[in-house]
């Protein structure tokens, strides 16, 4: 269940800009955001509703402009992970839904501002900024997750080597983020059906193309727009070809990578949201003569939460700014801030439900939705378990 986001108890802290991984560019950003943030009022009663309502609002607010390059109506010159990284954290303090919603306008539109081509990128990377067009991104399938070379979905090529050629898609793409809603995905399928991870291309594929059928919505405990896709018979033009036939797997992988600080950023928007109830409700709350926050032992759990926090911000910062200023990739950084910011975020949301007693628990209340928000994070992206490996690999090849 969602209802209306509770307001803040305060609006977040900017104290974090002034450490060296942000520059006056986003200093700015932040500078308009927050009060344009903690402003919106949105019933998220409807999961479906309120996704479409916050993409029409970011839209109008110039916030979806950060998910595309200047030259395609955005506001930088590039995909910037610094700016993805204010954007989410700022966002997911306030409502995770809101997040949501800004993510999937860039990662569903990312892989098209990495491989497209010039008339792919004029066609829809502007409506993206503009909130006009919703995007999704539909990589996996009822027995591909973490195994992407495990997908069966596939595209059958008539004759690619032409504007009039098609592809022909089959196959089923499940947990697709804005599956439903979104006005075009981009999909990755095989076109070299025994090539693993080098046999994967990505397809644009807008939603009313027939043989596509979004229908089947999955409800999950955090609820936002979620369903699985049936491609029967889908035909596409060869001109919806997403970069290099056989090269979807890395496109899928690069596109990820730019993203995955900001699912990070999100966990810790929602812990600093987290921590800042907690405080709030330690001061207020009174027993035994005295405040909660009285109590040593309240003062050594708000102590842990902000550490846990803190860590997680510099793990998060670092990879953004690795990102946006190095030449290699920085896959194994990314997979630490977000690991680390997903499992602390988790850690320190329990905690302040715990300091709030049964209250904490009460269905409407701020860190009660926290707690279901949250846990879906350790998953999509990358679970945990996969960012360990990912960062054990790296290690042991330095």
């Amino acid at each position: 269940m969602h209802v209306a986001t509770p307001p803040a108890p305060h609006p977040p802290s900017t104290a974090h800009l002034a450490l060296p991984f942000f520059d006056d560019a986003h200093r700015a950003l932040a500078e308009g955001l927050v009060p344009w943030a903690a402003a919106q009022q949105v019933d998220e009663t409807d999961d479906r509703a309120a996704c479409r309502d916050w993409v029409q609002r970011l839209g109008a607010g110039g916030w979806l402009r950060y998910c595309v390059p200047a030259a395609h109506g955005g506001a930088l010159p590039a995909l910037d992970s610094r700016a993805l990284v204010l954007l989410r954290e700022t966002l997911a303090y306030h409502s995770p839904l809101a997040d949501f919603a800004f993510a999937m306008q860039g990662l569903g539109s990312g892989a098209i501002t990495l491989a497209g081509s010039p008339a792919q990128q004029a066609h829809y990377l502007q409506g993206v900024a503009r909130g006009e067009l919703i995007a999704a991104f539909a990589l996996s399938e009822p027995e591909a997750g973490s195994d992407v070379g495990a997908m069966q979905t596939i595209a059958a090529s008539t004759d690619s080597t032409g504007a009039t050629g098609t592809f022909c898609l089959n196959g089923t793409k499940t947990w697709i983020s804005n599956g439903g809603i979104a006005d075009f995905y981009c999909v990755f399928a095989k076109t070299n059906p025994s090539g693993g991870t080098r046999g994967i291309s990505a397809f644009i594929v807008d939603a009313n193309t027939p043989g596509l059928d979004a229908s089947r919505h999955i409800h999950v405990m955090a609820p936002h727009p979620l369903a699985t896709l049936q491609f029967t018979n889908c035909n596409v033009p060869a001109t919806a070809l997403l970069g290099d036939e056989n090269g979807g797997f890395k496109l899928a992988m690069r596109t990820l990578d730019i993203f995955r600080a900001s699912v990070a950023a999100a966990a810790l928007g929602m812990a600093r949201r987290a921590l800042a109830e907690a405080v709030h409700h330690a001061r207020q709350r009174r027993m035994f003569g005295q405040t909660l926050a009285d109590f040593q032992l309240t003062q050594a759990k708000i102590g842990e939460m902000a550490a846990l926090v803190d860590s997680a911000a510099l793990l998060t910062y670092r990879a953004a700014w690795l990102r946006d200023t190095g030449k290699a990739r920085v896959t194994a950084e990314a997979a630490m801030a977000k690991m680390t910011a997903t499992e602390n975020a988790q850690r320190v949301i329990d905690m302040a439900l715990q300091l709030h007693g049964g209250r904490g628990v009460e269905v409407g209340s701020k860190v009660e939705s926290l707690y279901r928000d949250i846990r879906s994070l350790r998953i999509y992206e990358g679970a945990t378990e996969v960012q360990q490996l990912i960062i054990g690999k790296a290690v042991l090849q330095e």
